[in-house]
């Protein structure tokens, strides 16, 4: 399998393979290349509808441009721990980040929840976002401050009152039950449109499926969460005097 960066003409086959419709698995394999490159290479420069082989080769220049530039002046990012591979934990950190992208989420939104997801200390402060990921407090603060809003992250304050952003279990659990409560307001909207256009009526009946399958699939989301909080926080039982071994 080659490895080092795509060339051009590798970049040119991946914009004929997305044209023809191909996976990027298939790409990837007629490439001899890992998918989660070629997914990378292509949520990076635009996502599949808008890949364009020659700009997305001259954006990775540009990219190792800047960065060569910005090695000797800026800090350099946090080692990873001994024993892990540094090259294989960056490409799994970027493929991650391309798969959250395909999901829908903004390219720094993205990185910023990959970074905090696979971090040890399990929280970062802003300073630590734009040290490990090279970019301006600017971007950190406006990729924080939404997926706040989205209910994927938590701020914390340290003993040393910096705000530190947390994405663990609970973030997700709250992030389903915000999730349910919109499945709500569109059941809920969706059954004003049965009353306005009359029961029985063609579109009354569809907006009515509508809104008992969203109504389902909430209440399954509440029900699944709260199951899934109740075990995984908690403690496991000490064996009793009977169940140890003699």
């Amino acid at each position: 399998m080659p490895g080092g960066r795509l060339t051009q003409q590798e970049r040119q086959q991946i914009a004929l393979g997305l044209a023809d419709g191909l996976a990027y698995a298939e790409i990837a394999r007629r490439l001899e290349r890992p998918t989660s490159t070629i997914t990378r290479e292509v949520m990076r420069n635009g996502g599949p509808t808008a890949y364009r082989a020659d700009l997305a080769h001259r954006a990775t220049e540009r990219r190792a441009h800047r960065r060569r530039q910005a090695a000797p002046r800026g800090a350099e990012a946090p080692p990873h721990v001994q024993g892990r591979d540094a090259e294989a934990v960056r490409e799994y950190e970027e493929a991650f980040t391309a798969l959250l992208m395909q999901q829908g989420l903004p390219r720094m939104m993205s990185r910023v929840l990959v970074c905090l997801y696979t971090s040890d200390a399990g929280s970062l402060t802003a300073s630590e976002l734009v040290q490990r990921l090279q970019v301006s407090p600017a971007s950190i603060s406006k990729a924080t401050t939404l997926l706040e809003g989205m209910d994927l992250i938590r701020r914390e304050r340290d003993e040393r009152r910096r705000d530190r952003y947390v994405a663990d279990g609970d973030v997700w659990y709250q992030g389903m039950v915000a999730a349910a409560r919109s499945h709500a307001q569109l059941a809920e909207t969706a059954r004003q449109g049965v009353t306005l256009l009359g029961s029985g009526t063609p579109a009354a009946v569809r907006l009515e499926n509508i809104a008992r399958f969203v109504d389902f699939v909430g209440e399954s989301m509440l029900r699944a969460a709260d199951q899934a909080r109740e075990v995984l926080h908690a403690k496991p039982e000490p064996p009793s005097a009977d169940s140890q071994p003699s």
